[in-house]
């Protein structure tokens, strides 16, 4: 876990070039060429972990200053290659601006690699297990996928990936899933576009970090899936018609596969538990549950709240004895998808800006030129147009225009007036919902002792625009804390956790589930908090 704050700029610009691409990265020396690659589309072949054994991760050296050659690439590299500047990847780090080309990438893959910074924080004690040793996580979230593969014997985590659900080209909300569901004609459901998309992930983990397949496939003995409800419902093909009746949304929705063998077979895994976290209500996913668990919410007596953002935004505060927990529509301006000109976070996306010398200043993933808005570099966006302006507190332009380019020279940084009208109206849900639960609790924002902010939103979220949206509440900046990948970090807790039914069952014991639709004032909350000002105010 860390503190909300953004990260310092990494030190030292790094240009790849190959046949077809060239990729940008800003990089300390504390992450070799081959780590940073694995986080974006270009990347070097590999068969092993990164120990340079399969020596598979050429690259060459044009430009900059690095550390000395390893005694392992001696071992791998001809003394006439070495000397032409070629290096094992997985062994170079850069001591300067540098540049690089890499002949022959690996085949381009959906599937990226999740940093290991945010994991690091958590430790899990090995299993006491003589077979089938291995077993899997999976967050199946409405816009990405993530996943990590465990020895569990050893407590050791053999590789994480994340990708895009490819359930988005049915639709980006989750409504709009679940109806065409019901209209699906073609043979193939969301749900086997899911169960696909979770093998390719272990498999790309297999064949990059680890260099073998078929067996250790043999050898996982758990599948362990948490996801919003209706991603579950979605994947498990059962209950779709029960979430579009509100009068299911305080009540829980089992959400198991017919047959889980044939799941199994699909995946080619005979000694694998199937298993899928329930959903808490409506929904109220295991994902949040997840995220209650990754954040240890429960386990303090002052009260704290925390805020899964996301295209279903999830919600809980904590109250000391109360697990006060419920859902909103966020919409997908929370995962930058839906704008004009929005994106994830990935190379060129705006992740923060900023007034500067009279003009806006544009931070982008990579460094590179801006191509549009992920989610936090577009709440920077509405801020910095407040203080300037250029739009005025109930949301409009304040000159007769349709849209605004904070770079007139680049049409990627536009947004529009629907692009605000989106925003405000998943920040008036989610602020709208938070005093309403704050309300039924007896607290105040004043209570509020900690936030835990989950999702990629948070990662590089600037609080004090968000405070100044009224996006969350005001609080110390002590008080904060990020947690973006704080669904999968829980499913790892309860795929260790030898009692987890039981620690579920207590966080379950003290849930109150609130369906806002029938609380008469939280329409009347939303609509004050659709205005661009301070939570409250």
């Amino acid at each position: 876990m860390q503190h909300l704050t953004l990260g310092e700029s990494p030190c030292h610009l790094v240009k790849i070039r190959s046949p077809k691409q060239t990729l940008a990265l800003q990089l300390t020396s504390h992450i070799s060429i081959r780590q940073a690659m694995d986080y974006e589309a270009l990347r070097v072949r590999a068969a092993c972990g990164g120990n340079g054994m399969c020596g598979a991760c050429l690259i060459q050296t044009l430009r900059g200053s690095f550390n000395a050659i390893t005694l392992t690439e001696r071992q791998k590299i001809p003394a006439d290659e070495l000397e032409q500047g070629m290096r094992l990847a997985c062994q170079l780090t850069v001591y300067s601006d540098a540049e690089l080309y890499l002949a022959n990438p690996a085949p381009q893959s959906i599937w990226k690699s999740l940093p290991d910074g945010e994991f690091s924080t958590f430790d899990y004690p090995g299993l006491d297990l003589q077979q089938h040793v291995y077993g899997i996580a999976v967050d199946l979230g409405t816009t990405c996928i993530r996943l990590s593969l465990w020895h569990r014997g050893l407590g050791r985590c053999m590789g994480r990936r994340y990708t895009l659900n490819p359930q988005l080209s049915v639709g980006s909300d989750v409504l709009t899933r679940l109806a065409s569901e019901r209209q699906n004609s073609s043979g193939v459901t969301q749900g086997k576009l899911a169960r696909d998309a979770i093998i390719a992930g272990v498999r790309d983990i297999l064949s990059r970090d680890i260099g073998e397949i078929t067996a250790i496939i043999k050898q996982i003995g758990e599948v362990l899936i948490v996801g919003n409800t209706a991603m579950l419902t979605l994947l498990c093909e059962d209950h779709d018609d029960a979430l579009l009746d509100p009068e299911n949304w305080q009540h829980t929705i089992q959400c198991q596969p017919a047959d889980p063998r044939l799941w199994l077979s699909e995946w080619r895994m005979p000694a694998a538990m199937l298993t899928i976290i329930q959903p808490l209500a409506g929904f109220i996913g295991s994902d949040l549950l997840a995220g209650v668990i990754a954040s240890a919410l429960t386990e303090h007596s002052a009260p704290a709240l925390l805020i899964d953002f996301g295209t279903n935004t999830e919600i809980a505060l904590w109250d000391g004895h109360t697990l006060w927990i419920t859902s909103v529509p966020g919409g997908p301006a929370f995962e930058g998808m839906g704008l004009k000109n929005g994106m994830l976070v990935e190379e060129g996306a705006i992740v923060k800006v900023t007034w500067e010398d009279a003009s806006y200043r544009l931070q982008t993933i990579g460094a590179a030129p801006a191509r549009g808005f992920c989610a936090c570099g577009f709440v920077d966006a509405i801020a910095q147009l407040r203080q300037q302006g250029v739009i005025k507190l109930s949301g409009r332009f304040a000159q007769e225009i349709h849209e605004y380019s904070l770079d007139a020279h680049n049409p990627k940084t536009a947004i529009t007036a629907y692009d605000i009208d989106l925003f405000q109206r998943a920040k008036g849900a989610t602020a709208a919902a938070i005093l309403e639960m704050l309300h039924l609790a007896d607290l105040t924002m004043d209570a509020i002792q900690q936030l835990w902010i989950c999702g990629n939103f948070g990662q590089h979220l600037d609080i004090k625009n968000a405070m100044y949206l009224g996006l969350v509440p005001p609080i110390l900046p002590h008080q904060l804390y990020s947690l973006a990948n704080a669904s999968l970090i829980g499913a790892e807790h309860m795929l260790f956790n030898t009692e987890r039914a039981s620690a579920i069952s207590k966080i379950i014991h003290c849930a109150e589930v609130i369906n806002l639709t029938r609380i008469t004032t939280y329409e009347e909350r939303f609509i004050e908090n659709l205005r661009l000002c301070a939570m409250g105010d």
